[in-house]
């Protein structure tokens, strides 16, 4: 009996591509019933299309909406249960949003958005020192955690085994030896490279060690997507740090790549750090399994001067983008100027609209972005934005002493902002981030300064000039602004 292979063969490719068919509308029918963000949805359908055996592997690795699915169930039940049980027992500042004070008065409506979508807590009692780049940053770091006397709670998304990071690392063992209590989380996939090694010998020493979300590869597509990109240091309770710079050299140094790092950080001291402490022992408990609720780490505040902090943590496990809203209203309420500092401008359409309407209206608005970047999509993903805001008489800044990694916003000498999140769609919806409100002329002024000799390190980019830019360039932004939702 003579077998026809060339028949069978036919036979195998038909039935090869009506199976991708099929898949390929199963998958686009399921992005549909998402119902996400249309420009997201379209994109993933256009690269699924384009390249079908591709994209869906993609799409179920780093595409697929687990916002609202089992992988966060149990964060969002423990974190109720953890700011309710705490946050009765330990803060009164809420009776601050009746307050008749300036700095209430003016951005009431940003302090009660923040309460009512992020259950944000104004404090009150504060003090706030900015802190410019890596040197400074880090003296400090290193100068609480040394004079540690209870605890030090850390919670990193990148920490380099290079200087710095071993450095962190033999004081925090130095600490825990003193039986100091040291717990510390690092985000599975910013902290790839640290090796078995740095991790055991912090646990050797007593120092309590969780990994955020690890991604192994039977869970790769559940988790790849959702990083905990916050950067919180808690000493005793009395002294916070947040801001932009994880624990790693180049914060210092710079890099070969890019040059000198440009960052902000934050040191807190007063009601503020109690806001930070909850964030951190929400994730300990999550990464954990152990809730920790000690009011030793609540200790009353020692501080009498007073600047008004809210502290805004967001991430796929909340109900609302708190800090994507924060921006919108800061920014679309602007009277005098709105200044941006960010590595990553990928905004969504609403944050789009608003900065467009509000510098057609006359308020001055700045960005200041980086002439390198550590991405090449980041990069030209938001050169891709520029022409949108020259049309609209929006100023862009590049940054050319080296990479600019701040992520400040500064309204009004009014409102600001410091953090984690850049202005992207990753750190909107995707990422877990935290972020300092602060209500107070002399913080924003201070900023407002610093901001103002970054400029004089910058680039105006004119209307004419950018015109001119290579086709090559115009290629790279047009197909990074069509991807950019997938990064």
């Amino acid at each position: 009996m003579n077998i026809d292979w060339q028949y069978i063969q036919t036979v195998l490719l038909i039935l090869y591509e009506v199976a991708i068919v099929i898949t390929v509308l199963f998958v686009v029918f399921s992005l549909i019933l998402e119902k996400r963000d249309p420009q997201k949805t379209i994109t993933w359908i256009i690269f699924i299309l384009l390249l079908p055996i591709v994209g869906i592997i993609l799409y179920f690795i780093i595409g697929k909406n687990y916002r609202k699915e089992k992988i966060f169930s149990k964060k969002i039940l423990t974190d109720f249960e953890q700011i309710e049980r705490i946050k009765n027992a330990h803060l009164a500042v809420t009776k601050l949003m009746s307050g008749k004070t300036r700095e209430v008065e003016k951005s009431f409506g940003i302090i009660n958005l923040l309460h009512n979508n992020n259950k944000a807590l104004l404090s009150e009692h504060n003090k706030v020192l900015v802190l410019n780049n890596g040197s400074e940053t880090f003296n400090a770091i290193l100068h609480d955690i040394n004079n540690a006397k209870d605890h030090i709670h850390l919670e990193y998304y990148i920490i380099e085994e290079d200087e710095i990071g071993n450095k962190i690392h033999d004081l925090l063992i130095k600490k825990a030896k003193q039986g100091i209590e040291v717990r510390l989380i690092y985000d599975d996939i910013g902290s790839w490279n640290l090796s078995s090694a740095f991790i055991e010998s912090l646990k050797e020493a007593g120092v309590e060690v969780f990994s955020f979300l690890p991604v192994k590869f039977y869970r790769l597509a559940t988790k790849i997507n959702y990083r905990n990109h916050r950067k919180i240091i808690i000493v005793d309770g009395r002294v916070g740090f947040v801001g932009g710079l994880n624990i790693a050299d180049r914060y210092i140094h710079g890099s070969h790549e890019v040059g000198l790092w440009r960052d902000t950080h934050l040191r807190l001291e007063g009601d503020a750090v109690i806001s930070l402490q909850y964030v951190f022992l929400m994730d300990w408990n999550f990464v954990s399994n152990n809730f920790v609720h000690d009011e030793k780490y609540f200790p009353e505040t020692q501080v009498t001067d007073k600047c008004l902090v809210q502290i805004a943590a967001s991430g796929p496990d909340s109900d609302w983008a708190s800090i994507m809203q924060t921006y919108f209203y800061a920014i679309s309420t602007a009277k005098k100027y709105v200044y941006i500092s960010t590595p990553y401008f990928m905004p969504n359409e609403s944050l789009l609209t608003a900065l467009k309407t509000i510098a057609l209206s006359g308020v001055d608005v700045r960005i200041i972005l980086p002439s390198k970047s550590d991405s090449f999509i980041s990069y030209w993903g938001s050169m891709s934005y520029v022409s949108d805001m020259l049309d609209a008489g929006v100023k862009i800044f590049i940054y050319e002493k080296g990479f600019t990694h701040s992520k400040v916003l500064i309204v009004d000498d009014l409102i600001c902002s410091v953090g984690t999140a850049n202005m992207d769609l990753r750190s909107f919806d995707q990422n877990f981030e935290v972020n300092a409100l602060i209500y107070n002329k002399e913080i924003a002024c201070t900023l407002k300064a610093t901001f103002t000799d970054d400029l004089s390190s910058c680039l105006l980019i004119l209307q004419e000039d950018y015109d001119k830019r290579p086709f090559a360039h115009k290629v790279k932004e047009s197909f990074t602004r069509i991807f950019s939702p997938l990064w």
